[in-house]
């Protein structure tokens, strides 16, 4: 072994060393500097080295020295020491092209985005010529800032300085209008070039998938088909992504198929993909089974598996999940939580909606606007207006979509002058409107009767450049049917400017129901019978409108009608929340373990309100398609049996919060009213289209629902 090669081994374990190497160096003009440097800079681990070599390098007069300096900068990022490598940088009298890169290298390769992006002006204005290494790093940087218009000025350039034929250039070019959704422009740097790698498929492929285009993504995944390249791992996640967001769930096995086929089924991001999609199109079980067989679950696995739990009907596996999740210190992130806090909106427990927020306050995300406003809509469906206003009152920074929650919050506990109140505050601190404030508006005067102010609000929308939708139509039939103008609402429908979806004829048809009006009925119930041959509530809405104009016949054929589709009757349930549990009860249920005090407790209910002279409508008890609904007496109604629970299980006093799947009766929520005063309690009701606060007799919705 050669002296200096021994001694470069044991510098820094001696770093007195270093001297001697180099007064070997000046004495005996044996060692090249840069060799030697080059190899003392390579065994550096920390700053302390740097600082000793950077003070020889002036001492020997080789600060200058440009090969050498490059390599420091080089070593100094490599160690995190980008603000000491700048400092060397800077003293430099004047950096050549590599100095430069190895700077602007430094900052991407711990994605201070905006310090390359500067570097390279800076290298710019000192007339200094970028070469093929300068550019990838300031793409890179432009396309993670989304400075298209930078990004573009940097395109310039490589065509300027000749580097226009540089696949990888044009790759990274590709890249950058991909990440900054500029599909179109990303197209046609992609149909220029000629040889296309499986990188510029990817990036394609990828841009129209994780812009909102999938369908154009799969057109191009079959033209790569096509062209004899095969993906790889990260195609086939876009792919996924692109299935997922068409919810195609027959076209995504296939491709699983495919993934098991090459040998990619342990690829960590595509079993997260493949786990994302089978959540999404409601496959939750096959989802679990992915997310099971993962040795590492990182983040965004588990929102993939929250988030699919969330938007299924499975809100308390979501919440069971975001509690695992926490107990194993995974540190959730905002979408985590956004998932979380729709999963508890669509629990309906207010003890639920309460711990969550009381997370959210906790926990850095306590500011985030969007996480504010999945908070509002949370407590709004969980029965609470009055926390989902003081949510609204400490965000900070409300923007429309913070507003236009609160509004559609109050719009959905029937509160119109309140929503109207807020949107007048709205128009004070200057917010401008958008579709979901004009919905929210038209709804909250809908459920109260403010006729005259939805229609106003309607007709405004254009004052905003607002053009109408289906939803905002839709809202206008309910405003006008439930007014009783049902004629008007008929010929609104008609001078439509395009052809009326299921929510205008559903509308329609249920203010039909209301006003007992059979031949437009009649018509509603066959548009939707066309446009949504599945859904049971039209059928059933068509029944009870029949039903209550005696119209037995009418029932009759609309039995025959579905049970020649296969379709049945979803039966009703009531959920109510005691002590944060939600317990649940189905017509005449008789399984709870405190069956004998509940059915005591509903005939006491009963017999009291026969005392107060309550009287049932005979006819809305013959709402039910199922014989042996019609007769069950309907003081067995589920949502009764959901009241004298909480009667027997609660203080006096206590507030009652219970969630229907159906639409309220007539002669439950009549009863309600009535309970409501004979026990002292508020009893809060959501039933399948607003919630309902029946206090001392009286309910919110003033009887308009």
């Amino acid at each position: 072994m050669s002296f200096t090669i021994a001694l470069h081994q044991r510098a820094f374990k001696f770093p007195a060393l270093i001297f001697s190497c180099s007064f070997h160096y000046i004495r005996h003009k044996s060692i090249d500097p840069e060799s030697f440097y080059n190899s003392l800079l390579e065994k550096s681990t920390q700053k302390t080295h740097l600082k000793q070599i950077h003070n020889q390098l002036y001492t020997y007069g080789l600060h200058e020295n440009g090969f050498i300096i490059t390599k420091f900068i080089h070593v100094s990022s490599n160690l995190k020491e980008t603000e000491y490598a700048r400092q060397v940088f800077d003293e430099f009298p004047k950096p050549y092209v590599f100095l430069w890169n190895a700077i602007i290298r430094g900052y991407s390769l711990y994605n201070m985005l905006d310090e390359v992006v500067e570097m390279y002006s800076r290298m710019q204005h000192a007339f200094v010529a970028p070469d093929a290494f300068t550019f990838p790093y300031v793409l890179k940087a432009c396309g993670g800032l989304m400075a298209v218009r930078i990004g573009q000025a940097v395109q310039a350039q490589i065509l300027r300085y000749g580097f226009e034929d540089d696949e990888f250039l044009r790759n990274g070019i590709l890249s950058l209008y991909v990440k900054c959704g500029g599909n179109n422009r990303a197209r046609v740097v992609f149909d220029g070039l000629r040889n296309k790698s499986v990188v510029s498929w990817t990036s394609i492929i990828s841009g129209y998938a994780q812009n909102g285009q999938p369908i154009e993504a799969l057109r191009i995944f079959r033209e790569m088909r096509g062209s004899d390249t095969k993906p790889d791992w990260i195609t086939l996640v876009s792919i996924l992504k692109a299935y997922s967001d068409l919810e195609d769930l027959e076209q995504g096995r296939c491709l699983h198929s495919l993934v098991i086929k090459i040998g990619l089924e342990y690829e960590p991001d595509l079993r997260i993909a493949l786990t994302s999609l089978y959540a999404k199109c409601g496959q939750v079980m096959a989802a679990k089974s992915l997310f099971d067989q993962m040795k590492i679950q990182n983040v965004i696995l588990w929102n993939a598996m929250i988030s699919g739990y969330a938007k299924n009907g499975c809100a308390d596996k979501a919440l069971e999940l975001f509690h695992e999740m926490i107990s194993r210190n995974i540190k959730p992130d905002a979408v985590t939580i956004q998932s979380s806090v729709l999963a508890s909106a669509h629990l309906g427990s207010l003890h639920q909606a309460k711990s969550m927020d009381n997370y959210v306050n906790n926990s850095e995300f306590k500011s985030d606007v969007y996480i504010s406003t999945a908070l509002i809509d949370m407590y709004a469906k969980c029965g609470s207006v009055d926390l989902a206003r003081k949510v609204f009152n400490r965000t900070l920074d409300k923007d429309v979509v913070v507003w236009s929650a609160m509004i559609v919050g109050y719009g959905l506990h029937g509160q119109g002058r309140e929503a109207i109140n807020l949107f007048n505050e709205m128009k004070d601190a200057k917010i401008r409107p958008n579709d979901v404030t004009f919905i929210g508006l038209i709804t909250a005067c809908s459920h109260s009767g403010l006729v005259d102010e939805g229609w106003d609000f309607f007709k405004s929308m254009k004052d905003y450049g607002i053009e109408p939708s289906q939803q905002h139509y839709a809202s206008v039939v309910d405003l006008l049917g439930r007014a009783g103008y049902l004629e008007n609402a008929f010929n609104f429908i008609k001078a439509m400017p395009f052809e009326p979806g299921v929510s205008v004829w559903g509308s329609l048809l249920s203010a039909c129901k209301i006003y007992r009006h059979v031949i437009l009925g009649e018509y509603a119930a066959d548009k939707l019978f066309s446009l949504d041959p599945l859904n049971t509530g039209h059928y059933v809405q068509l029944s009870n409108l029949y039903a209550s104009v005696h119209m037995w016949e009418g029932v009759g054929k609309v039995r025959v009608l579905m049970q020649s589709r296969g379709l049945n009757k979803d039966l009703g349930y009531s959920m109510i929340e005691i002590n944060g549990k939600l317990e649940a009860f189905r017509i005449g249920d008789k399984s709870h373990s405190r069956f004998d005090e509940i059915y005591e407790k509903v005939e006491w209910l009963e017999n009291r309100l026969l005392e107060y002279g309550f009287v049932v409508d005979s006819e809305s008890s013959l709402h039910d398609l199922d014989k042996e609904d019609k007769k069950m007496s309907l003081c067995n109604h589920s949502e009764r049996l959901a009241i004298a629970y909480g009667l027997i299980s609660t203080d006096p006093g206590t507030t009652l919060r219970i969630t229907k799947n159906l639409r309220a009766c007539v002669n439950c929520h009549l009863a309600t009213k009535l309970i409501s005063k004979l026990v002292n309690r508020e009893i809060v009701v959501r039933d399948l289209n607003r919630f309902h606060h029946f206090k001392d007799g009286i309910c919110s919705c003033g009887d308009y629902w």
